[in-house]
């Protein structure tokens, strides 16, 4: 299944018989309420996504900071977008795909024909494609989801893991050098940091796939045993993405990541190595 869509090729098929419907998650974790950027402009009849209350649930410290929400819930979501049986979807973000790329691995997870806006709005805007500002209630839709087409793991599992174990956040928070967001810093035992920052182009857009290929060849020889955790479980989805690109799948999110693991009381690593 393919995983990315250039801007021209979606304006392309946003003038065909059968659009797909594009959702924007613009989301940062230092502004995850996206909504007036969105309102600025975004690609017309785009519907914005919340990543905070659609895409995540709300739970314990335990369960981390952004939990998967249930079949139910991100139905209910996906319906009030105007999300059909059968429609195609786009997902995209203010550039960097991290939040498109959250949107991207749960739509999976739930069937949906599903692929990632390479570059985000910046892309659209750069080829003077049309813009709509302000935002509209869309029709609601019928779409009936699935569930459980994405592997996970559980902290149980990630703790014994047998394959390779990738930390997607940056360096220095691997290496417990500084931890802005939870209560412990390091990494989980036995996890090889690969940064998803790593994966992107200055402008936001992936590596191409000869690159990536490249560059997760140098982590693993096995790519049949791979899972992944970040922070709490939305940059990993980047990772994961990457990786499908590279021609790598069926990789594992752990989706508590970091934010759930060091909340536990689990054991803890930190420096250099795994």
């Amino acid at each position: 299944m393919t995983v990315l869509i250039t801007a021209g090729e979606l304006a392309e098929e946003m003038a065909s018989a059968h659009p797909p419907l594009v959702l924007d998650v613009r989301w940062a974790l230092t502004q995850p309420d996206g909504r007036a950027e969105f309102e600025a402009g975004h690609v017309p009849g785009a519907v914005y996504v919340d990543l905070e209350t659609e895409l995540s649930t709300h739970g314990e410290p335990t369960a981390g900071r952004h939990p998967l929400p249930s079949r139910e819930r991100l139905e209910k979501a996906a319906r009030a977008w105007g999300l059909n049986d059968g429609m195609r979807v786009v997902v995209m973000d203010g550039g960097p795909s991290f939040g498109a790329s959250r949107a991207w691995w749960l739509l999976r997870h739930a069937g949906v024909d599903v692929r990632i806006l390479d570059g985000g709005f910046p892309a659209w805007a750069e080829l003077a494609l049309p813009i709509e500002q302000g935002s509209a209630m869309p029709l609601a839709g019928h779409a009936t989801l699935s569930w459980g087409h994405m592997p996970v793991i559980t902290a149980d599992e990630a703790g014994a893991y047998q394959g390779l174990l990738l930390d997607a956040r940056a360096g220095e928070r691997y290496r417990g050098e500084v931890e802005p967001m939870d209560p412990v810093a390091g990494h989980i035992p036995g996890a090889v940091n690969a940064p998803t920052t790593e994966n992107s182009e200055l402008d936001g857009r992936f590596k191409p796939a000869a690159a990536l290929t490249a560059r997760f060849a140098e982590l693993t020889t096995d790519p049949g045993a791979i899972a992944v955790y970040c922070g709490s479980g939305v940059t990993a989805a980047h990772q994961i993405a990457a990786m499908e690109i590279a021609g790598i799948t069926d990789v594992a999110l752990y989706p508590g990541s970091w934010s759930a693991w060091s909340n536990m009381g689990r054991p803890v690593a930190t420096g250099e190595t795994p």
